[in-house]
């Protein structure tokens, strides 16, 4: 059987290691250590007066210690505070947010996982009322009208996805095949968003992002 997570397939218990799953399932993670401190880096570099942030991130979800770690590594890298606010679910986030308000933090993260996404939008509301940049993982953070995303482009992913399950219908065995994370990333930006928040994104930037949202 083949699956996709955002999270660590190791941790949820889904398999006993990337390079050897053993049992009958492997498949694609989402998870990989340095796209939580990009992620921070390209809005750092988006918005160089950030000095607090925010990281909005679901505590249930496999693999958030990795993205807490590789969190607060970029922000002292950054000269960032950073404030980790954890959820459970869609009730946690209006506390998180007053929390937000409460801590004075001039920007956002939101750590990608499938609570996350779903409250995309809500985030985006929630930070133009604010005025405050956000960033997190996957193209649809940007297009519900958040400021960036920096994450697996999403054809690439399900296109590993189904060589996996191609595999898979041809004879291997799941146990044989070492869980893949992906190979190509994108950058989208939405300058609609940027220009509301009163933010001119700089050019370097500019030149590495991958999709624009105008």
């Amino acid at each position: 059987m083949v699956f996709n997570i955002n999270g660590d397939p190791v941790e949820a218990k889904l398999v006993a290691s990337l390079a050897r799953p053993g049992g009958n399932l492997t498949g694609i993670t989402a998870l990989s250590e340095e796209l939580a401190g990009k992620r921070l880096e390209l809005l750092k570099e988006a918005v160089p007066g950030v000095v607090r942030v925010a990281a909005i991130a679901n505590q249930a979800h496999p693999g958030v210690q990795t993205e807490l770690r590789e969190s607060q590594a970029a922000a002292k890298r950054l000269g960032v505070k950073l404030q980790w606010l954890p959820v459970y679910s869609v009730a946690d986030f209006d506390a998180a947010f007053a929390a937000v308000e409460r801590e004075g933090a001039q920007a956002l993260v939101a750590i990608p996982d499938n609570l996350i996404n779903d409250r995309a939008k809500i985030i985006a509301e929630f930070a133009a009322n604010r005025r405050i940049p956000t960033v997190s993982g996957w193209a649809e953070f940007s297009e519900a009208g958040n400021l960036m995303s920096y994450g697996p482009e999403l054809r690439g992913f399900f296109r590993q996805i189904a060589v996996y399950a191609d595999k898979l219908l041809r004879g291997a065995r799941p146990a044989d095949l070492p869980v893949e994370q992906p190979t190509k990333f994108e950058l989208t930006v939405n300058l609609k968003t940027a220009k509301a928040l009163g933010i001119t994104i700089p050019q370097s930037v500019l030149i590495r992002t991958d999709r624009v949202i105008e």
